[in-house]
């Protein structure tokens, strides 16, 4: 699935990383607990979260993720930004809860990652 048809289908916005738009994901994971991302050894993987702190910018750089949401219209700092366009990340933010944007983009045909 395409970042942008991504952004549509969840009513995000993107924060940075907009030359990506283009790019494809095929697995999504959705936490909130790091300890659980850091275990993941997927490429080409969206991170759905609603932690909005720059340990979640630095957990999906060190796991290698390119992709980060962040759910439940949780404002994002400038710092996470910041960090997330020096990593070449895109970095996305959605009104709807994490239960909503999973449904979603399973249906739109998304794979979990387990």
């Amino acid at each position: 699935m395409k970042i942008s048809d991504i952004v549509s289908a969840i009513d995000g916005t993107i924060i940075c990383g907009s030359q990506y738009l283009e790019n494809n994901v095929e697995n999504a994971f959705a936490s909130d607990l790091m300890s659980d991302v850091l275990t993941l050894k997927l490429q080409n993987l969206l991170l759905v979260t609603g932690l909005s702190n720059i340990q979640s910018i630095r957990t999906a750089e060190m796991s290698d993720i390119q992709y980060v949401l962040i759910v439940r219209n949780k404002e994002v700092t400038a710092d996470m930004a910041n960090l997330a366009e020096e990593s070449n990340m895109v970095l996305i933010k959605s009104p709807y809860s994490m239960f909503k944007v999973s449904g979603i983009l399973y249906q739109k045909g998304l794979k979990p990652v387990y």
